[in-house]
């Protein structure tokens, strides 16, 4: 597990930050506040990218129009990594160097995040926010307080979660099929958890690696393994191309579980009949049509009519992470700088409906992290256990 800062050296980390400010932040005029972000536009997980782009845009807009913030407007620079750490490298180092943005928010991918975190922490950039294996992303950063992560830990949410599952299938052989690199091995480490709890041991496990299209060999290991739960350490096309094989062997008597970023309605909505009855790990709200609330309605019907797109929980989840750092901005005040953000951000909390009830930061990380298990029913996600942690 990575070290976590103590609230004393989290504030001497702060202190010292503040020391180095400089009298007039990067990316922060009299009239404009510019921030940046880079999304997979271009490489495997592009079919998501719009959500979250939009949900973005749509935020900002709204500040925009209403005044700005503090005075100020906001502007978003929006770069493509293609899911690739080289190219995300190249295209950070433009943010930084050419845009000078203020801040990085809502970017993409776990490697391509931690290939520039640290570089863009050490440009005294804050970096809020990113898509990614939240861990491994403090590890590198040096545990930076310009840091703000709110993907919940995979390990974390996993191990609970696959306890659960062993328990309620009565599973006596479990199967693990993880993308290799940082993802994989912080689900691994959930899966680790969970196999000593059940005093089990992993009976197959399959690797794979990003931008795989072909899962045959991976799902052919787990059915000569006989075994009767796989959990997945797999994003959106891999989860679906997994369960694409497991209907195709006729396999109906497993059970399948994703992590987290597995479990979206972009997956539901691809995969159609091949991943029903599919689990996944739960760290916030889906709601699907029909199920809002009044508030969620009147937002979806907003989104629909700025991007003429119905919206999904990637949307959702950019907009409640942007309206987060919009209000940490407001609040910093009319001097905006990489400390006073910091120092607002650890005050400011988010109470959005697509949270498992208010969330805060603690030690720049999203508290408390909740997970669920929820099961794919009639190309919906349906709760199926309780809050597990």
């Amino acid at each position: 597990m990575t070290r976590i800062l103590s609230r004393r050296a989290f504030g001497g980390a702060i202190t010292a930050l503040a020391l180095a400010g400089r009298a007039q932040a990067a990316g922060v005029t009299d009239t404009e506040i510019l921030l940046g972000t880079h999304l997979d536009l271009s490489g495997p997980v592009a079919a998501g990218m719009p959500q979250i782009r939009n949900g973005m845009q749509m935020r900002i807009d709204e500040a925009n129009e209403a005044g700005g913030v503090n005075g100020r407007k906001l502007r978003l620079i929006v770069e493509d990594n293609g899911s690739q750490p080289q190219l995300a490298g190249r295209v950070t180092d433009k943010l930084i160097n050419s845009d000078g943005v203020f801040a990085i928010i809502n970017p993409f991918g776990s490697g391509p995040n931690a290939a520039v975190v640290k570089r863009a922490v050490d440009a005294k950039i804050v970096y809020f926010s990113p898509w990614a294996a939240s861990a491994v992303l403090r590890r590198v950063s040096g545990n930076s307080p310009l840091l703000f992560t709110t993907t919940p830990d995979y390990d974390g949410t996993v191990g609970p979660a696959l306890s659960w599952a062993i328990g309620e299938f009565k599973s006596t052989k479990v199967g693990f099929i993880y993308q290799e690199g940082p993802f994989g091995d912080l689900v691994r480490g959930g899966v680790n958890v969970a196999m000593k709890a059940k005093n089990m041991t992993l009976a197959a496990e399959a690797g794979y690696k990003a931008g795989d299209i072909d899962f045959s060999s991976q799902v052919a290991r787990m059915k000569a393994a006989g075994v009767d739960l796989i959990m997945l350490a797999t994003i959106t096309r891999e989860t679906v191309g997994v369960m694409a094989e497991v209907k195709k062997l006729g396999w109906n008597e497993v059970k399948v579980m994703t992590a987290n970023p597995g479990r979206t309605m972009i997956v539901a909505q691809l995969g159609k009949a091949n991943v029903e009855g599919l689990y996944g790990v739960s760290a916030w709200n889906i709601f699907d049509p029909g199920s809002e609330t009044p508030a969620v309605k009147a937002w979806n019907e907003s989104y629909k009519k700025r991007f003429n797109l119905d919206a999904d929980e990637n949307g959702m989840l950019s907009y409640a992470y942007t309206d987060w750092f919009v209000k940490a901005l407001t609040a910093a005040g009319r001097t905006v700088t990489p400390e006073s953000v910091v120092e607002a951000l650890g005050k400011t909390t988010s109470d959005h409906p697509v949270f498992f009830g208010p969330k805060s930061f603690k030690n720049g990380h999203i508290s408390p992290e909740t997970a669920q298990v929820e099961q794919i029913k009639g190309g919906q996600w349906v709760p199926v256990s309780k809050p597990l942690n």
